[in-house]
């Protein structure tokens, strides 16, 4: 007989595996657009950073499961899903809030909407597998 199902199994496994990749594509952006044309834009800039970093401590919350982890990628998913619907909002709103993108912007259109759905879909997992 198996016990319950941790929350880095799994299907876990797949939301882990994006939110590693979530976190190196954000980052990635970010570094480029800090290091190149800050002045342009920052504050989009420093949001891309900030999700970067979101997506990662989100990451090391799954893979690190139990019941700190499972806190800890509660806390991460609901600021992601918090600032999406946010940066979303306001850049349907006045799209000169932010001269230049970010990975939020539009809810995550230039990502094809994952980052709207990715923690959705994190909460949602986090909720239908057992506490610890």
């Amino acid at each position: 007989m198996t016990g319950p199902r941790a929350i880095n199994s799994g299907p876990g496994r797949v939301l882990v595996g994006l939110y590693g990749l979530f976190a190196l594509s954000a980052w990635a952006r970010a570094g480029v657009q800090i290091a190149t044309k800050f002045h342009v834009a920052p504050l989009a800039y420093v949001l891309s950073a900030v999700s970067a970093a979101i997506y990662l401590v989100a990451m090391i919350g799954l893979i690190r499961g139990g019941r700190g982890g499972r806190r800890l990628a509660i806390a991460c998913c609901s600021v992601e899903l918090i600032g999406v619907l946010a940066v979303g909002t306001l850049t349907l709103i006045d799209s000169s809030a932010f001269p230049d993108a970010t990975v939020w912007s539009d809810f995550g259109r230039g990502y094809g909407f994952v980052p709207l759905v990715l923690p959705v879909l994190g909460l949602l997992w986090l909720r239908a597998t057992p506490q610890p």
